[in-house]
């Protein structure tokens, strides 16, 4: 294991770059918890730095074995020197920097024929990546077999995002920068019910069939989905709420309409 003293040292310098989004092809994972998550997915670790003061229990010295034996490059720095990679106020003193997982819709369409489930989630310009973060976590947790995220959507891979998922967004099946216009060609060429959470819909969430394969869509936080995207809805779905309440958090919206859709396909089994 090596040891840097310098805060000008290129892999120093590599990790801030890959932290402040300026890399496309790697990115950065920090914390003991999100450090676990990295190792149980597939994900490439190509550089671990780690706080001279991490690693003193035995859970933090099973990880640092763990990730010697994924084959990363361990680099341990100074408390202080540490904080100039940190992207949090206080650190865990572990950050991994990875190579980014495909999310080309190649890839994305070969691993849905692989697994082959009725249920895909399109999110449509998502723009907080604490939301869009949270809404993965939710997709992994009910069983959802992939997500498709628009362009002009929050980096599902940002520090932000990634926190927020809990490391769902190296696990689940994930395409970005798609288009709407293609996203929903394809659900119609491949037998998939385009559904829509929209507040001017009539039919409410718990009356559809969720056993059949669906394509469900989410728009934006501040607008949801513009009228002409509607109108390529097969059947828009409403949430009915009390108190004239008009709408819920999207993250919210989305985990009580998956867990009701993972309530009626766990019936069947």
């Amino acid at each position: 294991m090596n040891t840097i003293t310098s805060r000008d040292n290129p892999k120093l310098k590599h990790a801030r770059k890959v932290r402040d989004g300026k890399t496309r092809d790697e990115i950065f994972a920090e914390g003991f918890r999100l450090a676990e998550e990295v190792l149980r997915s597939s994900v490439e670790i190509n550089l671990a730095f780690m706080s001279s003061g991490f690693g003193r229990d035995e859970r933090e010295t099973e990880l640092v074995r763990n990730l010697e034996n994924r084959g990363a490059a361990l680099y341990t720095v100074d408390d202080k020197l540490f904080q100039s990679i940190a992207d949090t106020k206080n650190s865990q003193g572990m950050v991994l920097i990875c190579r980014r997982p495909d999310t080309s819709f190649s890839h994305f369409a070969k691993r849905k024929s692989e697994k082959n489930g009725n249920l895909t989630i399109f999110l449509n310009r998502i723009n907080n990546p604490s939301n869009l973060g949270a809404i993965l976590r939710t997709v992994e947790a009910a069983g959802v077999d992939g997500a498709i995220v628009s362009n002009n959507s929050a980096d599902v891979f940002s520090s932000k995002a990634l926190r927020a998922s809990m490391g769902s967004a190296l696990r689940v099946n994930i395409c970005e920068d798609a288009e709407f216009d293609d996203v929903i060609s394809w659900a119609r060429e491949n037998g998939l019910k385009t559904t829509a959470a929209d507040i001017g819909a009539s039919k409410v969430y718990t009356k559809v069939d969720w056993n059949k394969p669906r394509l469900l869509v989410f728009g934006s936080e501040a607008e949801g989905l513009k009228d002409d995207e509607i109108a390529k809805i097969d059947e828009p779905i409403k949430i009915p709420m009390d108190n004239d309440v008009e709408s819920l958090n999207l993250a919210v919206s989305c985990g009580i309409i998956l867990f009701e859709a993972k309530r009626q396909r766990s019936s069947i089994d």
